[in-house]
């Protein structure tokens, strides 16, 4: 019998930058770390780029259009905490359209904290992730140990 291939979740994750502040959304009623703050963020649908999912996701979560050259690689991370993924994350400090919180069944509002003084409940690989953005690491590991 013939093993299953293994697959491999990858998801998207936005670092909307203002002033030296940071976008979060507070999760609620996902299952999934509720009352954790998260950055936008969200899963590759098949046959989608990973720049178009970014696109997708900062319009369906937070209402705003986001053009493909103002999004900037950062950091990307294989993470073993929660079903084995690889995550893109990508800095944004340009786009188009008021932010607003166009999922409020699934969020509990938007936050901007400044980049040096985070809240202590954020899902912790956004906060390494967030710790390798501001050192400048482009690759790690999460959750392997």
């Amino acid at each position: 019998m013939k093993k299953a291939r293994f697959s491999l979740v990858a998801d998207v994750h936005l670092f909307l930058i203002k002033n030296n502040k940071i976008l979060f959304l507070l999760r609620e009623n996902t299952g999934y770390m509720d009352g954790y703050y998260h950055v936008p963020a969200g899963h590759l649908d098949g046959g989608e780029k990973i720049v178009s999912a970014s696109i997708r996701e900062a319009k369906e979560e937070i209402g705003i259009a986001i053009e493909p050259e103002d999004i900037k690689f950062m950091h990307i991370m294989h993470n073993k905490s929660n079903n084995e993924r690889v995550a893109f994350f990508f800095e944004v400090k340009k786009w188009h359209g008021d932010i607003k919180n166009m999922e409020p069944d699934k969020c509990g509002g938007l936050v901007w904290f400044p980049l040096n003084k985070l809240p202590e409940n954020i899902v912790p690989y956004v906060e390494k992730s967030i710790e390798y953005y501001l050192k400048g690491i482009n690759f790690s590991h999460y959750g392997w140990d």
